[in-house]
């Protein structure tokens, strides 16, 4: 066998939060020989790509935002209680500078493959313009909302005004003054909707699904406020990194059932009044995602709101959601109060279907056609693998991770793939339920603390092994039973896309939970995988 020594050590896959941090603590802090790639003109992932009008964080800010930089996290980012997309994307840039990476990100490069050789014990990722780089190991942290989904819907190419997807929203596009429709009313819809309404001549929401929302208590900071978070900001993280979802507040222990009506209530109205979607289902009550009697209480009040804010009667009922309130929890600032205004409208797809896309808009089965010049697809994603699932990517034995993932996506810890060595997930399938930033630094600390062990132990082969990730995917799948986010079809269960097989794609004991276990395969010498030399692992993988 001839030695060929690879081109880098590390190949990072995206400049979003995920890849930046993973080549900073690749890089900087293990002193590895780092290059990131991106298709993306600019960093920043997800905010690079999601421009559209009203785009924000949903978690809160305080907690959307990296840890590990000591310097700046006593300091919020912007002005607000959520993070705007410009704001966010000056953050991450300041990031990027301050930490001397972006001359390792080479940007407007798409990866189309990723193979592994087991004689060399490297990865060959070769870009749409058909470069080809070699590494010893790579991260793809392409991000679990990436994938755009767009319906098909029939005349949709013969719309003439202009047809766009949230998440790729043109620099050129103004919509102040226009006609404008928008499908889709989850957490990006419902953002734009709140947005768009303040500056469009008229808006026509198509409503696939009525939304469970609640306000968002979104408004600058005091500078008191500022003041309090910079002298107790390290307590707020200590209540991150031990909490359920990492949103910088402590769940609830109480069962909303053990309550009377009128204290449920009044928790719930306090809840309200404060603003946010997670503290909404998770710091009221404790069983909010898991009974459903509990959970009926938060939608029926909900659904109360709804009805006292919405004057017409007849938009109030399309309005009211139903079902389980189990999709990724939704909060803006006015959602409902934007139907009140005059030049906006709700067509329930429910109950009048699309019929066609049409030269001029959308005609509707009840032989209405809105005219439109701009048609917005808040659609969603093919969430978690769908990125993967583009690409062509062939780990050990030529597998490809198309026919890996033949019976549904899974993986060990949420970080790597049986069959697939020396690969790291950020965000992949099976992963934590937590808010992003926190948990992308919980993974990416975890995994360079692994190669750092397997590299120190002269060891440079990493493999997960096949009972490993059959039984964390399974864990996951028995978790996600207990869980109503498993009854109701969304992205985080892959009931959103036609035909793809329905799977929890979390470990949605939490973030707190998540850690532990991280901490217990760690102290078990990281139980679960296989280090080798790449000769040494020939060897046993022909035994």
């Amino acid at each position: 066998m001839v030695d060929r020594p690879p081109e880098f050590d590390a190949i990072v896959i995206g400049a979003g939060m995920g890849g930046i941090y993973a080549l900073h603590k690749l890089r900087n802090e293990l002193g590895l020989d780092v290059r990131a790639f991106d298709r993306a003109a600019g960093i920043g992932g997800t905010w690079w790509w999601n421009r559209y009008p009203g785009a924000k964080s949903d978690s809160e800010g305080l907690v959307y935002r990296f840890s590990f930089d000591k310097d700046t996290i006593a300091e919020p980012v912007g002005d607000n209680r959520y993070i705007d997309q410009a704001d966010m994307q000056a953050y991450l840039e300041s990031v990027v500078d301050k930490f001397g990476l972006r001359e390792h990100i080479q940007l407007d490069t798409s990866i189309d493959s990723m193979v592994f050789d087991e004689v060399q014990g490297t990865w060959t990722v070769t870009t749409g313009e058909g470069e080809s780089h070699t590494a010893r190991f790579v991260v793809t942290a392409l991000g679990p909302l990436s994938a755009v989904y767009v319906p098909d819907i029939k005349g949709r190419d013969s719309f003439r005004g202009r047809l766009v997807h949230t998440a790729a929203w043109p620099a050129d596009l103004s919509i102040e003054g226009k006609r404008v429709g928008v499908v889709g009313t989850g957490s990006t819809g419902t953002q734009f909707i709140c947005a768009a309404a303040k500056t469009v001549d008229r808006l026509t929401v198509f409503q696939r699904t009525a939304q469970y929302c609640v306000p968002n208590g979104n408004r600058p900071f005091t500078e008191e406020e500022k003041a309090e978070y910079r002298a107790n900001h390290q307590d707020v993280w200590a209540e991150v990194w031990t909490s359920y979802v990492g949103g910088g507040f402590r769940e609830s222990q109480v069962a909303a059932m053990s309550v009377s009506e009128e204290e449920r209530r009044r928790i719930f109205q306090a809840a309200w009044d404060k603003g946010n979607a997670f503290r909404f289902m998770l710091e009221t009550f404790s069983d909010i995602a898991r009974d459903p009697a509990a959970n009926e209480a938060a939608g029926e009040f909900i659904r109360s709101k709804i009805k006292e804010i919405v004057k017409d009667p007849e938009t109030a009922r399309k309005l009211m959601p139903s079902g389980y309130y189990a999709r990724r929890p939704v909060s803006n600032e006015d959602y409902y109060e934007v139907f009140n205004q005059d030049n906006v409208s709700l067509v329930s797809l429910k109950e009048t279907p699309i019929r066609e896309i049409t030269p001029n808009g959308v005609l509707t089965e009840d032989g209405v056609e809105h005219e439109l010049d701009v048609l917005v697809f808040a659609t969603g994603f093919d969430a978690f693998d769908g990125t993967y699932r583009q690409m062509d990517i062939r780990g050990r034995g030529g597998v490809t991770i198309q026919e890996h993932w033949k019976d549904g996506s899974g993986s060990y810890l949420g970080m790597s793939c049986h069959r697939f060595p020396n690969m790291f997930m950020v965000f992949g399938p099976c992963t934590v339920f937590s808010n992003l930033p926190p948990g992308i630094e919980t993974q990416v600390d975890w995994f360079a603390g692994l190669i750092k062990t397997a590299l120190d132990d002269g060891k440079s082969w990493i493999e997960a092994t096949e009972d490993a990730e059959r039984t964390w995917t399974t864990t996951c799948d028995q978790i996600a039973e207990h869980s109503l986010f498993s009854k109701v079809d969304s992205f985080i269960n892959g009931g959103n896309i036609p035909g793809k097989k329905k799977r929890l794609q979390f470990y949605v004991a939490g973030l707190a939970a998540y850690r532990k276990k991280l901490e217990e395969v760690m102290g078990a010498g990281y139980e679960g995988f296989v280090l080798d030399a790449p000769a040494e692992s020939q060897d046993r993988q022909m035994a």
